[in-house]
């Protein structure tokens, strides 16, 4: 997910500043939780998988430019059930960052807005996933609708910043709403399957229950909250 350099520009930045700062601050605030429950190893551990991760799936996964942006599998709550909210939030902003600076130079002005877009649905789903999950359910033993709903949530968040952006940016003439109900329609695709990205995800980890205790994986994998 990239939004294209001069959707937002000028003084119209300033509110991808403020958005960015936000992001950033609960970022801090998830770390320290994290620190709560794990170790900083892990949390360290974790952190890189998912940047990792990340930087895979913009770089290696289809992308392929629609609309006001790109679409791509970011797979966002495949690594919060695996390695937890933090970390992963961590790693879309790494990865972002490292996709930026190696290979697209040209986007990291959209920097904040781009990171905000990946983050603040992130956060929404960390929320809600406490009203999605029964407290006595671990998150490998989740069902299809369960990992839907918040895969729904996280994707749905994401269309809904991308279209604020462009708005915000461009303003509600016919052609940028066109580009952005076709970014939005296409995105539609990512929802269907991410789920189950997901579920082979939460399937291999059902597999792996004899290191449930690694430092690779967040607690609330194997263990209700």
């Amino acid at each position: 997910m990239h939004i294209e350099p001069g959707v937002v520009d000028g003084a119209k930045m300033v509110l991808a500043y403020g958005t960015a700062a936000a992001s950033a601050g609960y970022s801090l605030k998830l770390v320290g939780d994290d620190l709560r429950q794990h170790s900083i190893a892990s949390f360290v551990v974790r952190g890189v998988l998912a940047t990792l991760g990340v930087f895979i799936f913009f770089e290696v996964l289809p992308h392929f430019a629609v609309g006001i942006s790109e679409v791509h599998f970011i797979l966002g709550t495949t690594l919060l059930l695996i390695l937890g909210a933090a970390p992963t939030a961590l790693g879309l902003a790494a990865g972002l960052l490292i996709q930026g600076a190696l290979f697209a130079p040209t986007d990291l002005p959209m920097f904040f807005v781009n990171v905000t877009t990946l983050l603040m649905p992130l956060f929404a789903v960390h929320a809600l996933a406490k009203r999605i999950v029964p407290q006595a359910t671990a998150y490998v033993d989740l069902r299809y609708v369960d990992v839907l709903k918040m895969s729904a949530i996280y994707q749905g968040g994401v269309i809904a910043w991308v279209a604020f952006w462009a708005l915000y940016g461009q303003g509600f003439g016919a052609e940028n709403m066109t580009s952005v109900l076709s970014f939005g329609a296409a995105y539609l695709l990512v929802i269907l399957i991410e789920p189950l990205a997901d579920l082979a995800a939460l399937g291999a980890a059902k597999g792996l229950r004899a290191y449930k205790d690694s430092p690779v994986f967040t607690k609330r994998l194997y263990h209700a909250a």
